[in-house]
C-alpha cells in the first residue's frame, strides 16, 4: 500500500505543472433531448480549432511504425464535428465532438493511471490514440455499438510519433449517443476498460470505478435540509436554504468536481425540451468552471494555472452545438451542425477566433 501511494504521489507531482482539470455532463430532458457538456481547462494555449469533416473523410488505422504492421485508411460513415488542439503535428487529435447521427465524445485527462495497449505482430485491428475520435466519430453511431466493436482495436500511444505535445497524451473518453446511453473508455494496466456511466459524469483522475465508489461518502447530501429542530424546548430554524448540502466539495479536484456535479445534475428539476436542458447545463457547468489564477500548480520556479478555456455543449438529438470560451464565458455562439455537415465540406475554425456576440444592447436602449 505505501508503495502504491508514494506512486500515486508522484505521479501527481510530476503531472502538477500541467494539470488539466476537464469535466462532462450529461442531462436528458422530458422530450428525449440530450445534452452532453463539458468544460476545457489548461494552462497553455492548446491552439483549440473547431473541425467539421464530412462522410468519406480518412481515418488512419497503423500500429507503431517500429512493428512494420500494415496500415490502412478507412472512409468514415458520418459527418462529424470535433474540436482538436493544433499545437499537435499530424492527424487532428479529436477530444470533443459529435457526429451526424448523434453520438457525442468527450475526451478528459487521465494522468497517473493511464496505460495503453500493445500492439504485437499478431494483431490485426489497431488504433493510435490520436487517431481514436476520429474513428469513433467516423464510424460509429450509438453506444451500444460501440461496447461491441470498440474492444476489438488495440489503441497505442508511442511518444516518437507524437509531436508538439507538452504531455503525453493520457486521457480517458466519455461517449454518449442521442439515446443518452453512455459509456466511459479508459486504458488501465495495458487494457481497454468499459463503464456504464450511471452517474452522467466524468473529471479526471483517479479512475471511474473509484469516483464511483467514492460518492458512497456523500450519501447524505440532499437538497431538502431540515427546516428547524428543537433545542432545550426553543425552535431552531434554518437560516437559509442549502443546508443539506453542506459538505459538497467546493474544490477543483477532480473527485470534488465529479461529486459536486454529480449531486447537482442529480437534485436539479428535469428540464422540458432542449432550451430548457442547454440552460441547465450552462448552470451545471458554471459551478466547475475555473477562472485564471485560483487552481495553481508550481514546479520549481514556473507556476501555471489552469483555467476554463472553453465549453461546449452538443444537443445530441437536434446535431445543434453552443461553444464559449474564456472571454466570452456566458456568451454561448450556436451551430446548427445539420446545415454544416449537408453542405459535405471540410472546414476548420479557431475556436478564440469564432464570433462570439457582443451584449451590449446600451446604444439600442437609448433610441
Amino acid at each position: 500500500m505505501k508503495k502504491l501511494l508514494s506512486s500515486i504521489v508522484a505521479m501527481s507531482l510530476i503531472c502538477a505543472p500541467l494539470a488539466n482539470a476537464c469535466t462532462a455532463i450529461n442531462v436528458k430532458a422530458k422530450d428525449g433531448t440530450v445534452i452532453a457538456g463539458r468544460t476545457m481547462e489548461w494552462p497553455l494555449d492548446m491552439k483549440w480549432t473547431l473541425v467539421a469533416q464530412p462522410q468519406g473523410s480518412p481515418v488512419l488505422i497503423s500500429a507503431p511504425d517500429f512493428l512494420n504492421l500494415p496500415s490502412k485508411k478507412l472512409s468514415t460513415k458520418y459527418a462529424f464535428a470535433g474540436i482538436y488542439p493544433a499545437v499537435l503535428e499530424g492527424s487532428p487529435a479529436i477530444l470533443e465532438g459529435q457526429n451526424e447521427v448523434g453520438l457525442g465524445l468527450s475526451g478528459n485527462f487521465l494522468p497517473g493511471f493511464t496505460e495503453y495497449q500493445k500492439i504485437t505482430p499478431q494483431d490485426k485491428e489497431y488504433v493510435s490514440i490520436i487517431n481514436f475520435g476520429t474513428l469513433v466519430l467516423g464510424m460509429f453511431s450509438t453506444v451500444k455499438e460501440l461496447k461491441a466493436e470498440l474492444p476489438k482495436y488495440k489503441v497505442w500511444y508511442n511518444p516518437s510519433e507524437i509531436k508538439g505535445s507538452p504531455t503525453p497524451p493520457w486521457l480517458h473518453f466519455v461517449l454518449t449517443d442521442r439515446s443518452g446511453d453512455s459509456m466511459i473508455v479508459e486504458f488501465v494496466k495495458g487494457q481497454m476498460v468499459i463503464h456504464d456511466n450511471v452517474t452522467n459524469v466524468l473529471t479526471n483522475a483517479p479512475t471511474y470505478d473509484w469516483h464511483i465508489n467514492n460518492i458512497r461518502n456523500y450519501l447524505s447530501l440532499t437538497n431538502t435540509a431540515t427546516p428547524s429542530v428543537v433545542v432545550n424546548g426553543s425552535n431552531v430554524t434554518e437560516i437559509g436554504q442549502g443546508g443539506g448540502l453542506i459538505g459538497l466539495s467546493a474544490d477543483y479536484t477532480p473527485p470534488g468536481r465529479f461529486v459536486r456535479a454529480v449531486y447537482l445534475s442529480q437534485f436539479a428539476y428535469q428540464p422540458n425540451e432542449s432550451a430548457d436542458a442547454a440552460q441547465l447545463m450552462a448552470h451545471l457547468l458554471n459551478n466547475v468552471d475555473i477562472p485564471k489564477g485560483v487552481s495553481r500548480s508550481k514546479a520549481g520556479n514556473e507556476v501555471v494555472s489552469d483555467y476554463t478555456q472553453w465549453v461546449n455543449l452538443k444537443d445530441l438529438k437536434n446535431n445543434r452545438m453552443k461553444i464559449a470560451n474564456y472571454s466570452s464565458r456566458t456568451n454561448y455562439i450556436e451551430i446548427d451542425l445539420n446545415q454544416v455537415f449537408t453542405s459535405g465540406k471540410s472546414m476548420a475554425w479557431a475556436v478564440d477566433q469564432l464570433p462570439y456576440p457582443n451584449n451590449d444592447i446600451t446604444s439600442q436602449l437609448l433610441k
